[in-house]
């Protein structure tokens, strides 16, 4: 079976809206780990474009507002019909704010993130990204880690959302999240949610999304983002399962990470895979492993050795 290619645009479930099935996530970019210089970050952005790529998603807290500064000066003379860009609200980025995450490699000084998930915040958040990145429009916005403060997230930053796309300001009400319980709970509640960014739950070593998460969002409607396809490496780190998934890749003649970056789009509900890079060699190996065939036999054999759940 031939691979897919990253630059085959598809609709973004109800929302008006088309991706490309490779999205950028633009964490690394922000300095995730390991410092990412202004000519690396716009190289790798031109790389994706070049290849086709037009769903970019960023974040205030990615390099507290680095992340969103730079996909700003890569995108600012694109035409802004011609992709989608996806921001977050959730944390304000300010002096001294306390929510600081060791995780990102040289941050600006002086600032940091706050939890904040009420009316007030969501409206300053989008405004202080739109002018981080110097444009008029994000298309998507999720609400970030709700469940870090799922009442006020519930509460507060998802209505105010929902207003925000009816009044015409976003096109589309997302959340983002890192667990597949507490994105199925939201959804459940919020039934005018169009998309949903899961990270790390729907991949070749964790399918917790698949028990509701993924059928909830099918039966809705709702477009699903699969995001942390590769698990931050740990699909070629030593282990029982990596292992035994690597053994059935190569009885194939499938690299690993080939059927990592293909195994979401078995489900129906997922609409793109989000893949971080930081040079345009990443983004050039992520499109090869897209495109690299993959047979069905493969998939059939994860399957019955019981390392994947049928969707």
């Amino acid at each position: 079976m031939a691979g897919m290619r990253a630059d085959e645009m598809v609709p973004l479930g109800r929302t008006g809206l088309r991706v490309s099935r490779l999205g950028l996530g633009l964490a690394s970019i922000g300095g995730l780990f390991t410092p990412v210089s202004d000519a690396d970050a716009a190289a790798t952005i031109e790389q994706a474009w070049d290849l086709g790529v037009r769903l970019f998603d960023t974040a205030p807290v990615y390099g507290y507002g680095r992340s969103e500064t730079r996909a700003g000066h890569a995108l600012h003379d694109r035409d802004r019909d011609g992709y989608v860009l996806a921001t977050k609200v959730g944390r304000l980025i300010e002096p001294g704010g306390p929510d600081t995450q060791p995780i990102w490699a040289d941050p600006p000084p002086g600032v940091g993130p706050r939890l904040d998930y009420t009316r007030p915040a969501v409206r300053r958040s989008l405004a202080e990204s739109l002018d981080r990145m110097d444009l008029p429009r994000a298309h998507v916005l999720h609400v970030h880690d709700p469940d870090l403060d799922a009442a006020t997230a519930l509460a507060e930053a998802y209505p105010e959302l929902v207003a925000l796309r009816d009044s015409g300001v976003i096109d589309a009400v997302s959340i983002g999240s890192n667990h597949a319980d507490a994105a199925a709970a939201f959804v459940r509640a919020a039934p005018a949610l169009d998309c949903v960014l899961i990270a790390g739950r729907y991949t070749l070593l964790d399918q917790s999304a698949l028990h509701e998460l993924l059928p909830l969002c099918a039966a809705r409607g709702i477009a699903v983002l699969a995001a942390g396809v590769f698990q931050g490496g740990l699909l070629t780190a030593p282990g029982e399962r990596s292992a035994a998934l690597r053994a059935v890749c190569a009885r194939h003649d499938v690299p690993l990470l080939a059927a990592a970056i293909q195994f979401p789009f078995g489900h129906p509900a997922v609409t793109s895979v989000l893949v971080g890079a930081r040079s345009p060699a990443e983004v050039r190996e992520s499109v090869a492993l897209l495109r690299h065939p993959v047979p069905p036999a493969l998939w059939a054999d994860l399957k019955e050795s019981g390392l994947v759940a049928a969707p």
